[in-house]
């Protein structure tokens, strides 16, 4: 069973014990979050697709831990103009295992 969520602008297929990294948020470690907005659940040759989600089903998940991603880094150049740029930056995120997927 797999489920299709929207969860801070970006959409995740998730399964339970799952393990996966959002975008951060204010949560602790260890803390059960619920996320409501379930876009599509497939269980074998059972879908349900939502319009746009899908009515009463939710996925449950705690948090792990919070971190920061690897070092990415951005350059500026310009033929002919000895411009050079080097800027880089580490984004934040939060991990969440998936505990349940709630069907309706």
């Amino acid at each position: 069973m797999y489920a299709v969520v929207s969860l801070q602008g970006f959409q995740y297929r998730v399964s339970a014990d799952m393990v996966l990294r959002v975008p951060v948020f204010d949560s602790e470690k260890g803390a059960e979050i619920t996320i409501d907005d379930v876009r599509l659940i497939a269980d074998g040759d059972d879908v349900l697709v939502g319009k746009p989600t899908v009515a009463n089903a939710c996925v449950k998940a705690e948090v792990v831990g919070h971190g920061r991603g690897t070092k990415i880094l951005v350059g500026k150049y310009k033929k002919r103009k000895d411009y050079r740029r080097k800027h880089g930056h580490r984004t934040n995120y939060t991990e969440i295992r998936v505990t349940e997927i709630v069907r309706p």
